[in-house]
C-alpha cells in the first residue's frame, strides 16, 4: 500500500496558521528545505483547497492532489476517503504521498489510520490563537525517530505512528 506521511510546521504554542488564508511563509529556511526534500521524494502532495489557495502556484515536480468539489485546471482534485484515494494511487504505482494540510485534511488522514509518519517542525514563535494541527479529539502513540535543532531554534521532529495502543475518545 502507498505510504502516507503528514508534514507540518507549527508554533511553540501548537498553531499551524493564524487563520485559514495564512500562508506558511513564517517558517524557517530549514523547515522549507525539509518540506521540499520530503515532498519531492514522495512525488505526490495532498492538501485541502484552503491550503492550496495559500500557495502562489502548484508545487513543481510533484503531483498536486487537492480536496475540492470543483475542478482546478492542471491539478488533480478529489473527494475520496483517504483509504480509497491511497488504494487508487497504489494502483498507479505511487509508493508515497505527503499530506500537506490543513487541519481538516490532517485530521481526516490521521483518523483513517493511514499515516505512517509525522514530520513536524516546531518554530520558536507564539501566535496565541489560530488553527491547530488537528480538529478533533484523538489518541495515538508516537515513537520519536529523530530530532534536529535548526540554527535559529526550530526543532525538526520525525515520529512514527503506532496505532497498536490507540484508542477512541468518544
Amino acid at each position: 500500500m502507498t505510504k502516507c506521511f503528514i508534514i507540518a510546521a507549527m508554533t511553540a504554542d501548537g498553531y499551524i496558521a493564524k487563520e485559514v488564508k495564512h500562508a506558511a511563509f513564517w517558517t524557517s529556511k530549514e523547515d522549507k528545505k525539509r518540506f521540499v526534500e520530503l515532498t519531492k521524494q514522495a512525488g505526490v502532495v495532498i492538501m485541502g483547497l484552503n491550503t492550496f489557495h495559500t500557495l502562489p502556484r502548484p508545487l513543481k515536480e510533484r503531483i498536486n492532489i487537492v480536496y475540492s468539489p470543483d475542478k482546478i485546471e492542471g491539478i488533480e482534485t478529489t473527494a475520496k476517503e483517504p483509504k480509497e484515494l491511497l488504494d487508487e494511487l497504489d494502483g498507479r504505482g505511487i509508493k508515497e504521498v505527503a499530506i500537506c494540510g490543513g487541519s481538516q485534511i490532517y485530521t481526516m488522514f490521521m483518523k483513517a489510520g493511514v499515516v505512517d509518519r509525522l514530520y513536524l517542525t516546531i518554530e520558536p514563535l507564539i501566535f496565541g490563537n489560530g488553527l491547530r494541527l488537528f480538529r478533533e479529539d484523538m489518541h495515538y502513540h508516537l515513537e520519536l525517530k529523530s530530532v534536529v535543532q535548526a540554527e535559529h531554534g526550530a526543532l525538526l521532529l520525525e515520529y512514527k505512528v503506532d496505532y497498536s495502543g490507540s484508542m477512541k475518545l468518544n
